[in-house]
């Protein structure tokens, strides 16, 4: 018997939208839309499906990964962006959904003001992967779905 294709969510915090714009000499040049694509690609490389979204709002963030619970989503890939050192109510949907996480950042958050270094989301996530611009994306992905087809 064949196994379900897995599907994952993949997440975009505020500002993410101006990739390409947006100082990059921190996030690099790729737009979100061509990173999005670079994901389809790898993911249908991997066996598995992504579901991307961007929002600047952070209760359309909550929302969305609140949906993860019922709607089939085996993990989430997510780049909370600034929401990453703020945001208990995304932290308190990560633990509610209880699908494997894995956070993300384009930037060495460490190597940034001090205010970037803690994540409220960390310890609710399977890890961390930052500081590779758009590669955190894609080793973000590899190790969620290896971990999702490992198990």
């Amino acid at each position: 018997m064949t196994r379900p294709i897995l599907k994952i969510a993949v997440l975009h915090g505020p500002n993410l939208n101006l990739l390409g714009r947006r100082e990059p000499e921190k996030y690099g040049c790729m737009t979100l839309p061509e990173i999005d694509l670079a994901l389809h690609a790898l993911a249908a490389e991997l066996g598995v499906t992504i579901d991307p979204m961007q929002s600047n709002d952070e209760g359309a963030l909550v929302t969305r990964i609140q949906q993860t619970r019922d709607d089939g989503t085996a993990g989430i890939l997510i780049n909370a962006a600034a929401y990453t050192h703020t945001s208990i109510a995304i932290r308190d949907a990560l633990v509610f959904c209880e699908r494997p996480t894995v956070e993300v950042h384009l930037s060495n958050v460490h190597k940034r003001e001090p205010f970037r270094h803690v994540s409220l989301l960390a310890d609710v996530c399977l890890g961390l992967i930052l500081g590779f611009g758009p590669d955190s994306y894609r080793l973000g992905l590899r190790a969620l779905a290896g971990h999702l087809t490992a198990t």
